[in-house]
């Protein structure tokens, strides 16, 4: 087995979410789940509303659903949706 190259879209419930908070959440669920944490961005959405997308590597072994579900799971985020997955070399 591989290692894949996952993307999450992380959709904030408001503009008052605390988006350095949700990072710091996110991050210490994705090494919880056997992750490895590469880089974590904003997007602008719309009327100053921002999404972090989440980017880490994840052996194809484990199922990348538990970590969505747990991102989902986190105070002050809306969504948490797989946005790109692929087999890194």
């Amino acid at each position: 087995m591989g290692i894949a190259g996952i993307k999450i879209k992380i959709m904030p419930e408001s503009l008052e979410s605390n988006l350095e908070e949700i990072k710091e959440k996110a991050k210490a669920i994705v090494e919880e789940k056997g992750g490895k944490n590469r880089e974590y961005e904003e997007e602008p959405i719309a009327f100053g509303l921002k999404a972090v997308i989440a980017f880490f590597e994840l052996s194809e072994e484990i199922e990348s659903g538990k970590i969505e579900e747990a991102l989902n799971s986190i105070e002050g985020v809306s969504s948490a949706q797989v946005i790109d997955m692929r087999r890194l070399i």
